[in-house]
């Protein structure tokens, strides 16, 4: 599997040279080599430290990461293109950076590997996660706006020629605390004082973690000006609440008020509502602060069934199309059949992380893996329903397709942390011998 996800890469980069008139083998070494040799280690890696782990984990995000790569690499040409027309100096190939990327992704995922020999090593830190999660989130709210401002939203943290997204890292440290937590406070979480309309809810001392999830989701919507760290963030504490304590009324109150925390935010702040305002009428501000999701809808619909093919297409007119939009680029040239079959493969990598979550048996386990694979289902849906306009535009990338160093980082410490559970999960339980016995 893992050799078909790399073949299925290096053959999608020999599919753009032929469709932008370059030389088949352009590249094909380079990306073909680079991605079997990094993946090929992270396998024996595996066999070394979690023999027993999900086969289909790594396979699966090696061919995300293989695709992405060469939808990169077919933007950077078409920027050269456009660079070249009007005479302007070639940008940076955004590619080549994405394959070292992947091996420092991949050199991670290793280390995961090695140093957390059992994930209930991770609950010793869950307070310091916290802090240290919590501290990565806001760290770009405090910094000058010029090492952390992007297009409006203080999402980076920017040295020199380096940025970094803290957080995806965040988003990883959190969901450690959280499995912590409710693995701790899960009987407390349960109880219910009264019962309303068929659904039982909790007592009114026990909505304190709630609120204060919820007013932290808020900061960040207002300070940093980002919907989907937010939305992605609150989500998660919402969805293993009701993990933990399969109570519907948890849900319910999470959207009841994350809803209304969002139109409160809507009503009070303009970078809040000029997002909303794009979203519902995009078209009338097509040339101004709809341009990027109108020209995005425009590619997909020129996707149509089957796509214009590799190289073919013209995605780079969309703004940031190798990151926040490289949905509609996949979209534009694979075509809706394509970008389905990517979709599917998400679909995979989130089933496998939720069957790990069944099969471990100790609940920390449990919560860890489910809130690692609920936060990679949620940001998928969060960014393919941004660019098709389900709900509005939220800035984030899409798991090992975007172009981006931390976030690539960040999702193999996920797949590195779902195979370190789903290998306990399914090693053979050794039982304890009878006491006394002969």
């Amino acid at each position: 599997m893992l050799l078909f996800a790399v073949l299925l890469g290096t053959l999608a980069v020999v599919a753009v040279n032929l469709g932008t008139g370059r030389p088949w083998a352009s590249h094909v070494g380079l990306f073909g080599g680079g991605l079997g040799l990094g993946f090929g280690l992270a396998h024996l890696g595996v066999r070394w430290r979690a023999p027993a782990a999900d086969p289909l984990l790594l396979p699966l995000a090696a061919l995300l990461n293989g695709v992405g790569l060469a939808l990169i690499y077919r933007l950077d040409i078409a920027y050269a293109a456009q660079a070249q027309a009007l005479q302007h100096p070639a940008p940076r190939g955004a590619a080549s950076l994405q394959l070292v990327w992947t091996g420092i992704g991949l050199l991670l995922f290793g280390t995961v590997l090695v140093v957390v020999h059992g994930h209930q090593l991770l609950q010793r830190y869950a307070y310091s996660a916290a802090l240290a999660g919590l501290g990565l989130l806001f760290l770009p709210v405090v910094l000058p706006a010029r090492f952390s401002e992007v297009n409006g939203a203080k999402l980076w943290i920017r040295v020199g020629g380096l940025s970094v997204q803290p957080s995806e890292i965040a988003k990883i440290l959190l969901v450690v605390f959280f499995a912590d937590y409710f693995t701790r406070k899960r009987d407390v979480l349960a109880l219910a004082t009264r019962r309303v309309l068929g659904l039982d809810l909790p007592r009114g001392r026990d909505l304190g973690p709630v609120a204060l999830a919820w007013l932290a989701s808020l900061l960040v919507l207002v300070q940093e000006k980002d919907l989907g760290t937010s939305l992605l963030f609150f989500g998660i504490f919402v969805v293993m609440l009701y993990v933990t304590t399969e109570r519907l009324s948890w849900l319910l109150i999470g959207l009841a008020s994350f809803a209304a925390g969002s139109y409160t935010a809507d009503r009070l702040f303009g970078h809040v509502r000029e997002r909303v305002d794009v979203w519902l009428h995009p078209f009338p501000q097509a040339t101004a602060s709809g341009y990027q999701l109108v020209q995005g809808l425009f590619g997909l619909g020129t996707g149509g069934i089957v796509g214009t093919g590799l190289g073919q297409g013209r995605p780079e007119i969309v703004p940031f199309a190798n990151t926040d939009f490289i949905t509609t680029t996949a979209g534009e040239e694979l075509g809706l059949v394509g970008l389905t079959a990517l979709l599917v493969v998400y679909l995979l990598l989130v089933e496998r992380g939720l069957r790990a979550a069944l099969s471990v048996r100790d609940d920390f386990g449990k919560l860890l893996a489910a809130g690692l694979a609920f936060a990679t289902a949620l940001q998928v849906f969060v960014v393919v329903g941004g660019v098709t306009r389900l709900i509005p535009l939220t800035g984030k990338t899409m798991p090992f397709l975007s172009y981006g160093g931390s976030s690539l980082v960040g999702n193999y410490v996920v797949i590195a942390l779902l195979m370190r559970i789903s290998d306990a999960a399914r090693r053979p339980w050794a039982r304890p011998p009878p006491a006394g016995g002969a």
